[in-house]
Formats: C-alpha cells, sequence, structure tokens
C-alpha cells in the first residue's frame, strides 16, 4: 500500500510539474488583458467664473459657500471630484474682463459623478429644497455674469 501511495504522489508531482508552465502564465496573460480592456478614467478640469454685482460680493460668498461648496465637498467625499480651489483677483481689471470667483474643479473622469448625480446629493444634504432654490435665485440674481469652461494643461513638449 505504501508503494501505491507513493506512486500516486510522484504521478501528481509530475503532473503539476508538467502543467505549472500552463498555470503560471494563464493568470499573467488574463490580468495583462483585462488591464488592457479597463476604461482609463482621465480627469476632467473645470473652471467656473462669476462676475458678482458691486456690493454684493460677501452675500454672494455667503450663499455660494453654504451651498455649490457644500455639494462640492460632498462629492469630494465620494470620490467624484479630486480637488478644488476658489480663487479671487488680488487688484482690480478693467469692467470687460472683470471676474470676482473663479473655482477651478478636477473632477475623477467626464462622467463624474456616476453612481449619483448633483440633484441627489443637493436633495440629501438640503431636504429643505424650497429655501434652496430661493437663496441659490438671489446668488443668480447677484450673478452679473457666469460661465463654464472645461479647461486642460498644454504640454509644449509636443510639436503643435
Amino acid at each position: 500500500m505504501r508503494t501505491s501511495f507513493l506512486s500516486s504522489r510522484l504521478l501528481l508531482a509530475l503532473l503539476f510539474l508538467a502543467l505549472a508552465p500552463f498555470f503560471g502564465k494563464a493568470p499573467v496573460a488574463a490580468q495583462q488583458s483585462a488591464v488592457a480592456s479597463a476604461p482609463v478614467e482621465k480627469p476632467e478640469t473645470i473652471e467656473w467664473v462669476y462676475r458678482i454685482q458691486y456690493g454684493h460680493r460677501d452675500e454672494w460668498l455667503q450663499i455660494f459657500k453654504k451651498y455649490q461648496i457644500a455639494i462640492l465637498d460632498r462629492q469630494k467625499q465620494l470620490g467624484y471630484v479630486k480637488e478644488y480651489t476658489v480663487w479671487a483677483p488680488s487688484l482690480h481689471t478693467s469692467e470687460e474682463s472683470r471676474w470676482d470667483i473663479r473655482v477651478i474643479i478636477t473632477r475623477a473622469s467626464h462622467d463624474a459623478p456616476p453612481g449619483q448625480s448633483e440633484d441627489e446629493i443637493t436633495r440629501q444634504l438640503f431636504p429643505d429644497q424650497a429655501t434652496f432654490h430661493r437663496e441659490e435665485d438671489r446668488r443668480w440674481e447677484l450673478t452679473e455674469n457666469h460661465w463654464d469652461l472645461p479647461i486642460h494643461q498644454v504640454d509644449l513638449s509636443t510639436n503643435p
């Protein structure tokens, strides 16, 4: 009996050695295939620019922080927004090129937020939708001009 047990173990060992190269390569090929076929999500950078009525910047900013910054913070927690920065000018410009608040947002991808829309986040954060809409309407009344602009970094090392 001991001989047949050893023979069985020897046979299994030889079988394992014979098939090992096939098993060793299959997972690597499968991993490479999975990596190659996985969609690469490219971050997207967007710029929000606002020109606010003179004398109303503080009121506008208070409403903006209450709602829009809270929404961006929640999107950041959920991973839809990677980062954002709020800018204000240090000096003045001509009236036609004047802006008061600029927000640079880096989203995880063009399609973010994929699982939860901004409207859903807004309803969760601000259940009193009547107040939310009234105050956001006020912020838009104070906004003289606004634009959203997808922006990208220019790679100067490549030829145009």
